[in-house]
């Protein structure tokens, strides 16, 4: 298995979990994380090694040891003992080049997580239809697309919307989080890698400053990798946030999108789990202008934020790159904020909208992943 970041290693957890339920002395190897690690898997490389952000400099900097990697891990998974399939889990641009080399050597190969080709980078189709015996689909409506191009699929259901309970318990959020029950909430999450926080912090802490001066009892929570704890905090004080409103904490970013009132956030998997734990939302991103101009270039829909895509619609403000001011976030957020007092139901229709979708996603994933990968293997 080969997971990318946080929220593969998320995934690939989950999914190392239906595996083993399937096959109790079932052997994992390769590129993974903490959550991964727990459930018996021997990381060859950590998961981190693969995090980058869009076509930055960083990318560049950071290509060759990627690439070598790759290298390796091709060789050790062909050679001596090949494994009975492959997983890849995400982080397409790694991997689906890795499934094509593997699968043409005779190794099955399992791609988890369709990657976006109906929002972006419409091209990667033939790419996945040469990797991959199969695809584990988060989406519902991603199998039949696949299928047109002749590619195996399986809806699986995205396991957040199992994580996640339907009805969030904010109260017991905020007595984890040291909060009381009428304080008034506000979850900063900037990102879990370390480009990211680069980009996108200094505007979402400055709207923040802002926000904190139209509501000077407001509190802040700062979910953060703990690796970049320190780095967001002082990101933070940089901005004028100061220590008594906010709390930048390590790691717990479902118990901050619990005890919120709103959120800012940065675009990607966290947006989705903002949207299962009912939240408003604002969704920001920045990026090098570069790498902006070349995604804008691919991009298919008109959204970027997960919860609008998978509504299709505008269901909550996205602010990205240029239009993603200071202003233009504390104004968004602001929005939200009186609208719990001053306009209840737009709130209300949102946490609906939200509900719904939670139940489309919420599937017993582990099961029917590791069913779907049974049957490829004619186990």
């Amino acid at each position: 298995m080969v997971a990318g970041e946080t929220s593969g290693d998320l995934l690939a957890g989950l999914l190392l979990d239906g595996l083993r339920a399937q096959w109790p002395q079932v052997a994992s190897m390769g590129i993974g994380g903490p959550r991964m690690a727990e459930r018996g898997f021997d990381a060859w490389w950590p998961s981190e090694r693969l995090a980058v952000h869009g076509y930055s400099v960083e990318l560049v900097r950071r290509l060759a040891g990627i690439l070598r990697i790759r290298r390796q891990l091709r060789a050790r998974l062909l050679g001596g003992d090949r494994p009975d399939v492959f997983i890849g889990v995400d982080a397409p641009d790694f991997n689906l080049g890795l499934e094509a080399e593997l699968r043409a050597a005779g190794i099955r190969t399992v791609h988890f997580v369709c990657p976006s080709i109906w929002a972006w980078r419409a091209e990667r189709i033939a790419k996945i239809r040469a990797a991959c015996d199969h695809v584990l689909c988060l989406f519902p409506f991603e199998p039949e697309l696949l299928a047109r191009h002749g590619i195996g699929a399986s809806y699986v259901g995205h396991p957040l919307a199992r994580v996640i309970p339907l009805e969030p318990d904010r109260l017991a959020a905020r007595r984890a989080l040291g909060l009381q029950p009428e304080d008034e909430v506000l979850a900063i999450l900037p990102g879990s890698r370390s480009a990211e926080v680069a980009y996108i912090a200094p505007p979402f802490f400055e709207a923040a400053a802002r926000i904190l001066r139209a509501r000077p009892r407001l509190k802040i929570l700062v979910p953060a990798v703990p690796a970049l704890q320190g780095r967001v905090a002082r990101a933070a004080r940089e901005a004028g946030l100061d220590d008594a409103a906010t709390t930048v904490l390590a790691g717990q970013s479902h118990a901050a999108l619990a005890a919120c009132d709103c959120t800012l956030i940065a675009s990607g998997t966290a947006t989705l789990e903002a949207a299962l734990f009912k939240r408003p939302m604002v969704i920001g991103y920045r990026m090098h202008p570069w790498s902006w101009r070349l995604m804008r270039r691919k991009q298919l829909q008109p959204w970027v934020g997960l919860p609008n895509i998978l509504c299709g619609e505008f269901a909550v403000p996205e602010l990205l790159q240029d239009a993603g001011t200071p202003e233009a976030l504390a104004a968004a957020v602001l929005g939200w904020l009186d609208a719990r007092q001053g306009d209840p139901a737009r709130i209300a229709a949102l946490e609906a909208r939200f509900t719904e979708l939670h139940h489309e996603l919420r599937r017993d994933t582990p099961r029917l992943a590791a069913d779907a990968i049974r049957t490829l293997l004619g186990a």
